[in-house]
């Protein structure tokens, strides 16, 4: 974006925003917060903003079970219970598993042959690692890819942040660490398990808080897992 369009986006003056980019001037906490929206900033990186302009955060972070959570919880617990008979987790910004439901876990449990702690597993680590859930994917050439993929597209921001960057490099050669841009664009690219005989088919759909104004809350994720097809939709995990 260049400057005159962002200056437009925002409703500032584009030589205010020329003076602050070069150092030549020094940005109010207001102008700060204005540059920031326009630009779709996370919260958390809006944190660091004012702070790198010597300005007092703007955003708490809660902890998911604390008092101020209390009401984002309760929205959890529901559209988790209300999807079973179909698995559903919760995750926070780097995949890693906050909650999940009784499906979920039986689910989980079945292909790993214990269910994952939920305060330790990362979803992106079980699903590359040979041991975990991997050999247990059918259609791995696709889901791995579109994985990745979806790795860059939901990152909070548009971009991965270190931690999320640590983590693709712990689990990719450097080749395949970036998305690829020239894989064809399906509708849905839906993951297969297989194991013991059985075999289920998801493609899944994800649930973000609207209008968040804490940092907890803008990056924790609902993924809601449909089947694919009949055989999917009549199995449950009891």
């Amino acid at each position: 974006m260049s400057q005159l369009a962002l200056a437009h986006h925002a409703q500032v003056s584009p030589r205010h925003l020329s003076f602050v980019e070069s150092g030549r001037s020094t940005p109010s906490r207001e102008w700060i917060m204005t540059l920031a929206g326009a630009l779709q900033v996370p919260l958390r990186e809006r944190n660091d903003l004012l702070l790198a302009a010597g300005y007092a955060p703007a955003y708490r972070e809660s902890a998911i079970a604390g008092p101020a959570m209390a009401t984002v919880r309760a929205a959890l617990d529901r559209a988790l219970a209300h999807h079973e008979p179909y698995p559903a987790v919760v995750m926070d910004r780097h995949w890693n598993l906050t909650q999940v439901n009784r499906p979920a876990e039986v689910m989980f449990g079945f292909l790993r042959g214990s269910p994952p702690a939920t305060a330790s597993a990362n979803v992106i680590r079980l699903m590359f690692d040979p041991r975990e859930l991997r050999p247990h994917v059918s259609n791995w050439d696709e889901v791995g890819p579109a994985l990745i993929q979806r790795v860059h597209r939901e990152a909070v921001g548009g971009v991965p942040d270190a931690i999320t960057r640590a983590l693709l490099e712990e689990i990719l050669p450097p080749d395949r660490r970036g998305p690829d841009r020239t894989a064809p664009l399906l509708p849905v690219i839906p993951v297969t398990f297989a194991k013991d005989g059985l075999s289920v088919s998801y493609f899944s759909m994800i649930t973000t808080v609207g209008t968040p104004q804490d940092i907890t809350a803008q990056e924790l994720r609902v993924e809601s897992f449909y089947p694919a097809d009949q055989a999917t939709e009549r199995h449950r995990w009891a």
